[in-house]
């Protein structure tokens, strides 16, 4: 698998694969910016996040199969670096729905999460779930995650306050 900062100029790639996942990702994320499928959205957010990379703020690395470097499989994003005596950040991940359940996550999270703990001095990455999204529960726990705690009302989706679950990858 390659993982892949795209850059400004690469938004047909993010719209391709956002708009195949759409029916798949909606309920499971923020609701989403008006103009969201739209080129222009698309360009003007690689441009924030390869500004934001290049300061080490916020890294989304795209996942892509070797015979297909067109058509990303999904994403796996870093944000919210707290530096000193908290040295931690959060992790997110999208998977296209056809790649799931196929290792695919599993293979980048476990390359990018001890480079990332080593590389930017991070003693914790923390991943917030649904309850209800096994699939990632199973995942986070197969790479050695720490449920930490119960979030009541911490993220709308859909337009609803829902409720998540703490996990936390410790730096050993």
């Amino acid at each position: 698998m390659n993982l892949r900062v795209l850059r400004p100029g690469q938004e047909d790639v993010v719209l391709y694969f956002y708009e195949k996942n759409k029916n798949f990702l909606e309920p499971l994320e923020p609701t989403r910016p008006e103009h969201f499928y739209t080129m222009g959205y698309q360009r003007s957010n690689l441009v924030c996040e390869y500004n934001s990379f290049a300061k080490l703020q916020y890294m989304r690395y795209w996942l892509f199969l070797p015979e297909d470097p067109y058509h990303p499989l999904g994403s796996v994003s870093f944000s919210n670096f707290r530096k000193g005596a908290f040295s931690s950040c959060m992790v997110g991940y999208k998977l296209d729905e056809q790649a799931c359940h196929q290792g695919y996550m599993y293979e980048a999270l476990s390359c990018l999460l001890p480079e990332l703990s080593q590389s930017c001095h991070l003693r914790r990455i923390e991943a917030m779930v649904l309850p209800e999204n096994t699939a990632s529960i199973r995942l986070l726990e197969r790479l050695h995650f720490i449920k930490e705690g119960y979030l009541h009302s911490f993220a709308q989706i859909g337009g609803d306050w829902r409720d998540h679950l703490l996990y936390t990858y410790l730096k050993s």
